[in-house]
């Protein structure tokens, strides 16, 4: 892919780099802190950045230690369809929820916080797990003029896969640094991830090209 120069209409969508989704936290994606230095060098090529972090309450319906007998990793059926329970994790208020500490994202326009809701969990940054109750990021882009959403963070397989689908779907162009991200890779849906992708037309590409 030929290079691409971050623009005015541009936004770097940098998700859940967060304590517990890095090594040695509560739902480790492995090798999730390796995306800091990426994330940190695409942070100064764009002029503007929204982060998104996980947030939940205690004893939030996601989490397989409030569904006896059940263990995380699991999958249970919710109101708003599947669900995977996960261990406790990204508790509001928590070293865990924090983001990394090497990643210099103070420059960030706005913070997303998901799954605050204890009935129902977030993946994506637009919209919950039902994919109708809204994050309010659609609107804050459009009425900023944004046009084009790269997407890089935790994990690609899940958040930064539900919220590239969704920043698709929304008429944004959308682009994937994969380079950026890391995978949990759980039953192939990594691959299932980028074949996702590839049937809706979102670009996947590293970040050298960003510049």
């Amino acid at each position: 892919m030929s290079v691409i120069k971050p623009e005015q209409r541009d936004v770097l969508l940098v998700i859940d780099v967060q304590n517990d989704f890095c090594p040695g936290g509560a739902l480790e994606v492995p090798r999730g802190d390796e995306v800091v230095p990426a994330i940190n060098d695409l942070i100064t090529r764009f002029d503007h950045v929204v982060l998104t972090q996980d947030w939940h309450p205690q004893g939030h319906s996601s989490f397989a230690s409030v569904h006896p007998g059940k263990n995380p990793f699991s999958e249970v059926s919710m109101d708003y369809g599947p669900q995977t329970l996960w261990p406790d994790h990204c508790i509001q208020g928590s070293s865990g929820a924090d983001f990394h500490d090497g990643m210099s994202w103070s420059k960030a326009e706005m913070v997303i916080r998901k799954g605050f809701r204890s009935g129902i969990d977030s993946y994506s940054a637009f919209f919950e797990n039902d994919k109708t109750t809204p994050t309010g990021l659609t609107g804050y882009l459009r009425e900023r003029g944004f046009t084009r959403v790269f997407c890089a963070g935790l994990a690609f397989d899940f958040c930064v896969r539900y919220s590239a689908e969704d920043a698709k779907r929304q008429r944004f162009e959308t682009f994937v640094i994969e380079d950026a991200c890391r995978a949990i890779d759980m039953q192939g849906s990594a691959a299932a991830t980028r074949d996702s992708f590839s049937a809706l037309g979102i670009d996947l590409i590293n970040s050298t090209v960003v510049r």
